[in-house]
């Protein structure tokens, strides 16, 4: 299965998953013919727990339940072998627990080949979410699909996947480029003895600072099926170790510290929500136990030690989600009695709708609900300092709306661009808290921008004649004018008569239409201000009031 999904090492990856099981149909026997389906999803992040052959074209497809807990049964990955080319046949996915989900409103799953290892979503006119007579009158998913190859395998999902495996060899390829200013770190392991890797990512000299910094802390991929949550977490981590400019600014002031795996036993399970002991982390930070809970244990105690730290402040800390039942990009926050708090909690987000398309305004909400206390947005409000801002920030794990009708699915690609643009608002919200200074960083983009601008200009000079000539006539609207060049090839024209070439003499009125012989002022009675251009001109540049004797002994040399 190495073509799918990075196997884990351990064995713990699929428990309770189907192992190549073949559907033959009833009363064969014997070697299994083209066409006797093979499904398997024993695999990292694989998940199907049992197949019911209802006849030769339709299948009923049982999700496992997350380990230790039977109450959540969203995600479902997993494999299907020895199809035959142009099979038809149904895949009825008969016990999802969330009933109003992204299914209801357009949402389909995704699949791909061995051949073609791009993901597609099956089209919308096969795929039909509907109460079924025949499963109790339940929510049953129903998949038609044609088969078009005998010798691929064709891998079935509910959202993009994204694996423990994967996320680690990222990470690890990033590390040995030895950049200065990432830094990998070993914050704790889970229950199954998993990486908890705390990214560091800002300037060398804050990875010890001396002086105060301000910090970003980042959380991801608490649940196993929101994969959306850990491709965030990788724009974002690709963004900050660019050298595009908001970013190269922002790392000499902040650190940005990101924990994007903080349930890897379960993503490695394949469970829709909880971790190996069927616990929901983020309904547990109210109640956190070193030994149930050592991923979140060793997070806040990580947080404490930023609020502790002299030279470091917390400023923001974002928890990455993925949303089962709605559409586009918001955010939760907190609510204050105190109103100038409250505005100023509301700023990052009123910054992040700006950034990314498809922010979704009217589901963004601000609250204290009690039934949401164990969620590390509400919890680390409380146990942080007041100044500290908490969200949860939700991508879709479908898409955006533009219509009431039209809906943008989102990509891969769609993914890194949100983690782009949280960069981006981050920045214009330490931009907006004085953190940065915009003015600064104006200055500096005009200042370089005029040097190449310049450097341009002088070299089209050097290079381009039309560009010279271009100059030239621009130059005669100045008040200070070269005009040694023209006044010396007039005078060289002197000696040709008038009628010998009536063209030339006209095309040189021309070029000094701009001098009106009634209308010519003595240079005697030049202004102030003309005396003092002239005196500090070079010697062979003249004021237009000064030229106008030369030019008028010259139109009499030319009428001679």
């Amino acid at each position: 299965m190495a073509d799918y999904e990075s196997d884990s090492d351990e064995g713990e990856a699929g428990l309770g998953n189907v192992t190549r099981v073949i559907m033959r149909p009833v009363g064969h026997s014997g070697k299994a013919k083209k066409g006797h389906l093979c499904f398997d999803a024993s695999y990292e992040t694989g998940n199907l727990g049992r197949i019911d052959l209802v006849c030769e074209y339709e299948y009923d497809l049982f999700i496992r339940p997350d380990t230790c807990n039977p109450r959540h049964r969203l995600w479902f990955n997993f494999v299907v072998e020895n199809t035959r080319q142009d099979q038809n046949v149904i895949f009825n996915i008969v016990n999802i627990s969330n009933k109003n989900n992204l299914f209801k409103n357009g949402m389909t799953p995704i699949v791909r080949s061995t051949s073609r290892n791009t993901w597609y979503r099956i089209p919308i006119y096969r795929v039909h979410y509907h109460r079924s007579l025949y499963h109790d009158n339940n929510y049953v998913l129903s998949i038609l699909f044609s088969f078009d190859k005998d010798d691929d395998s064709y891998q079935f999902s509910y959202s993009y996947p994204y694996s423990y495996t994967r996320q680690q060899n990222y990470l690890s390829l990033i590390e040995k480029k030895k950049l200065p200013y990432f830094k990998r770190e070993l914050l704790g392991q889970s229950i199954q003895n998993k990486r908890l890797d705390l990214i560091t990512i800002t300037n060398p000299k804050n990875m010890n600072p001396t002086e105060k910094v301000h910090v970003v802390v980042i959380l991801g991929r608490v649940h196993g099926c929101e994969t959306p949550s850990s491709y965030v977490c990788q724009g974002i981590i690709e963004f900050l170790i660019s050298n595009h400019p908001a970013v190269v600014r922002l790392r000499k002031k902040v650190v940005f510290q990101l924990i994007p795996m903080m349930n890897p036993d379960g993503v490695t399970l394949g469970n829709s929500r909880t971790n190996l002991l069927g616990i929901d982390l983020n309904r547990a930070w109210h109640k956190i136990s070193q030994w149930v809970h050592p991923i979140l244990y060793a997070v806040y105690n990580h947080l404490m030690e930023i609020e502790k730290h002299e030279n470091m402040e917390l400023d923001l800390v974002i928890d990455m989600h993925a949303h089962s039942s709605l559409h586009g990009v918001f955010t939760y926050g907190n609510a204050y009695d105190d109103v100038y708090r409250y505005e100023k909690h509301i700023l990052f987000p009123k910054l992040l709708s700006q950034h990314i398309e498809g922010y979704e305004q009217s589901h963004s909400i601000c609250n204290r609900d009690f039934k949401k206390c164990g969620t590390s947005r509400r919890f680390l409000c409380q146990s942080l300092k007041e100044k500290v801002n908490c969200y949860t920030l939700f991508v879709s794990q479908y898409g955006f709306s533009v219509s009431p009708k039209t809906i943008i699915p989102f990509t891969e690609d769609s993914f890194y661009t949100i983690g782009r643009c949280v960069v981006l608002a981050c920045s214009d919200y330490f931009k907006s808290t004085g953190v940065l200074t915009p003015q600064d960083v104006v200055v500096k983009c005009v200042k370089k921008r005029e040097r190449k601008r310049k450097t341009v200009l002088y070299r089209q000079r050097e290079t381009h004649p039309s560009f010279k000539r271009k100059i030239k006539k621009k130059s005669l609207a100045l008040k200070r004018v070269d005009i040694k060049d023209t006044f010396r090839s007039a005078l060289a024209d002197c000696s040709r008569r008038p009628s010998d070439d009536l063209n030339r003499t006209n095309a040189i009125r021309r070029n000094m239409r701009f001098v009106n012989p009634s209308k010519m002022v003595d240079n005697r009675r030049s202004s102030n201000a003309a005396e003092r251009d002239n005196a500090t001109a070079p010697p062979h540049t003249f004021s237009i009031i000064n030229v106008n004797d030369i030019i008028r002994d010259t139109d009499a040399l030319l009428k001679f």
